[in-house]
């Protein structure tokens, strides 16, 4: 490898020919490796389109050739943070708060969403973030898809950071779901323990996958509604999608969501333009007092309106 990349004027952090010491690496890795760069900062480059290899993007996992040429553009310029009304705070301490997060909400900037975040918003409302090794994502312990409300706890400082984190991976976050589904499961309580990784065929899907993550969701019908039903879902891991795609596996997808083959036109009777799933429970050991701390969030009005046709419906047709 020569010396280190080649330097050049405004917009461009870095240029320079891949050498055969670097061929067949990933991107990412090389990337990192040339301007000191942690691998969660380089990824967060390529993600956004920086990153170009003989002039066009890359994605982060692409192995470079010898001779190609690689340029790191520069970041934009921060973008304007959003207002901070509609992202209630349930419970703030020094270390750590805990957020009820409102649908339609991506919870941090990343290809294609660049401001208007959850992050943006706690920022601007003056809670710190934790330093993360992604840059965009500081604080986020655990995230919800942008059209899942609900409840989330994200850290303010390294300790707090580090001993949620490590809850998680121990699988002792305690985390339930309330959920409309399509159709009555059967039966009526199950564990669905299937791994899962990005669906080949459609990059912004995640599919059942036997080399995927492994992930393990269980569920109780609480509630029959005729042509649909309310679930209680609890989590032991917490993978993208995990809940809608092992719902949809068995059957029974989650009410307004098109994504993993919900029925539109009850959708659309529902008054649904989001999958109807709330992030209803959450419970943790403080990573600091140790005190268990527990949470519940009620229903936001687009749920509570379909619940409420739902039953309107299934009283009907007794």
């Amino acid at each position: 490898m020569d010396s280190g990349p080649e330097r050049h004027g405004a917009g461009v952090v870095a240029e320079w020919a891949v050498d055969d010491a670097e061929a067949g690496g990933r991107l990412d890795a090389v990337v990192a490796s040339r301007l000191g760069w942690s691998r969660g900062q380089a990824q967060a480059r390529i993600a956004t389109g920086r990153v170009m290899v003989d002039g066009r993007p890359a994605a982060k996992s692409d192995r470079v050739v010898a001779g190609t040429r690689v340029v790191v553009a520069e970041a934009p310029a921060p973008d304007p943070v959003p207002a901070p009304e509609g992202v209630p705070v349930r419970y703030r301490d020094a270390h750590l708060a805990v957020v009820a997060k409102p649908p339609g909400l991506v919870v941090h900037p990343g290809a294609g969403v660049r401001s208007g975040t959850l992050v943006h918003a706690l920022e601007a409302m003056g809670i710190p973030l934790a330093p993360a090794e992604d840059p965009e994502r500081p604080g986020i312990v655990h995230r919800l898809d942008r059209g899942t409300s609900g409840l989330l706890v994200v850290a303010c400082d390294a300790e707090a950071l580090e001993g949620l984190a490590e809850q998680l991976r121990r699988r002792e976050v305690r985390r339930r779901y309330w959920v409309l589904v399509d159709g009555q499961p059967d039966p009526p309580s199950a564990t669905v323990e299937a791994p899962l990784g990005r669906d080949p065929r459609q990059r912004s899907r995640y599919a059942v996958d036997p080399g995927g993550r492994p992930a393990v969701t269980h569920y109780d019908v609480v509630e029959s509604l005729g042509e649909a039903a309310r679930l209680d879902v609890r989590l032991e891991t917490g993978r993208t999608h995990q809940v809608r795609v092992h719902l949809s596996t068995i059957g029974h997808p989650v009410c307004g969501d098109r994504t993993y083959g919900a029925d539109p036109a009850r959708a659309d009777a529902l008054g649904l333009g989001r999958p109807a799933l709330h992030a209803a429970g959450l419970g943790f050991t403080h990573p600091v007092t140790g005190e268990w701390l527990a949470f519940e969030e009620p229903l936001p009005d687009d749920l509570e309106s379909a619940l409420g046709v739902l039953r309107d419906r299934a009283g009907t047709q007794e």
